[in-house]
């Protein structure tokens, strides 16, 4: 059996017209699933950073604001990630983090919905940060806060919804809401959509222009590859943004910043999004990452990612004891993200077979209680990859269960 998924994999890797990009990541013997928390390191961005280093800052120092670009790096950066996630230029600015864009998206989006509108939705199920800051935004805001599940959310918005805050890609499961579908919903009943987009720019389309987003925001530590703790960044739609006023108004989205005035008065356009001073290394790292994405389409990444996710649910099938794992990530093509998560049947054998894996060089991570997960980032998982993967964690699952059986029995 082995063999037969080995051959399949060798002849998937052989037609993969991405293949090649694997070369520009910097990646050892093991398998990498974890690209969905923590994104490869791509080959040539530490010379770029000790450019930045020795150069930029060690010689020009203060100059580089205006001679490197550092001013302008929000906006620049914003507008190399506008294409991946299906947005017009000047409407993304990267900075912060994600859960300091999710405040200024959610109070933003609170005071551009139509007045008397109190309520702001939030995802049920959502990455417990979102949730955590839609609750002080609607504190905050006087609005009252509804956790939701994102397929009730056609029953719950109304004429009382302000706000929705959804996720593209549910973090556990890896399950893809309905964002045009969900977007429409929200717009029909008069209210705004923010979007979270995680687990999804970088591995899926996502058409923010072209399905009439209002807000969004990401990380890009993950599918974009930016390194640990890369700044985030804030969609704002064209059309709202002469009217966003944000509730962090710092000093680099004024427009005149070194008047100095104690009077705020916004800029035009996307550069409202912005607070303090940019965070310029982490930023320029990021910049340099998303090289990788030159010549690359994300229509042929969404077809990788779904080709290596249907591979590895197979292998997982013929490889993994029966009853011991059960897939929580849809199988249909239209429900599915860029990850795979298994429930461990037996709760407690989740982090002893995540551990093992780990230490036989295949690394994934695990949500408590009882969720493996596999991210699967197209730009270097290779089919070779997913069927060593699926092989290991079969033998793991066998092992690991079967010492969980055996204690069980012992204690009878």
């Amino acid at each position: 059996m082995s063999e037969t998924f080995a051959a399949r994999a060798a002849a998937l890797d052989t037609a993969d017209e991405l293949a090649d990009l694997r070369k520009l990541f910097t990646l050892d013997d093991g398998v990498y699933l974890d690209g969905n928390s923590l994104g490869a390191l791509p080959r040539h961005v530490p010379a770029r950073m000790q450019e930045v280093l020795t150069r930029e800052w060690g010689e020009l120092r203060i100059r580089s604001w205006d001679e490197s670009g550092w001013w302008t790096a929000p906006e620049r950066i914003g507008d190399r990630i506008a294409p991946l996630v299906g947005a017009a230029a000047g409407q993304i600015v990267v900075g912060d983090s994600t859960s300091v864009n999710v405040f200024k998206a959610v109070v933003a989006a609170s005071r551009l919905a139509p007045e008397g509108r109190d309520e702001i939705l939030v995802d049920a199920t959502t990455f417990p940060t979102d949730g955590y800051i839609a609750e002080s935004a609607a504190r905050m805001t006087g609005h009252r806060l509804v956790p939701v599940a994102p397929g009730d959310v056609p029953g719950a918005v109304g004429p009382r919804t302000a706000v929705a805050l959804l996720n593209h890609v549910d973090f556990r499961t890896g399950r893809l809401h309905d964002l045009p579908g969900l977007t429409a919903t929200v717009h029909a009943a008069g209210g705004l959509a923010v979007w979270d987009l995680c687990h999804s720019a970088g591995a899926l389309p996502v058409g923010l222009d072209a399905h009439g987003v209002d807000l969004a925001v990401g990380c890009t530590y993950k599918y974009l590859n930016g390194g640990p703790g890369s700044p985030a960044y804030l969609y704002v739609a064209e059309r709202h943004q002469a009217a966003f006023d944000s509730p962090l108004p710092g000093w680099t989205s004024h427009a005149d910043p070194f008047a100095m005035d104690p009077g705020y008065a916004p800029a035009d356009g996307s550069v409202r999004g912005r607070v303090g001073t940019p965070d310029i290394l982490s930023m320029l790292a990021l910049e340099a990452a998303l090289d990788v994405w030159d010549g690359v389409t994300v229509d042929a990444v969404r077809a990788k990612s779904l080709a290596l996710t249907d591979f590895f649910l197979e292998c997982v099938g013929a490889y993994a004891p029966e009853g011991v794992v059960v897939p929580v990530t849809p199988q249909a093509h239209a429900e599915r993200g860029s990850q795979v998560s298994l429930r461990c049947v037996d709760a407690g054998i989740t982090e002893p077979v995540m551990r093992a894996l780990i230490a036989r060089g295949v690394v994934g991570d695990l949500r408590r209680p009882d969720v493996l997960r596999f991210g699967f980032t197209p730009l270097y998982v290779g089919f070779a990859d997913v069927e060593r993967a699926a092989r290991v964690l079969g033998e793991v699952l066998s092992e690991v269960s079967g010492r969980a059986l055996d204690g069980v029995l012992g204690e009878v």
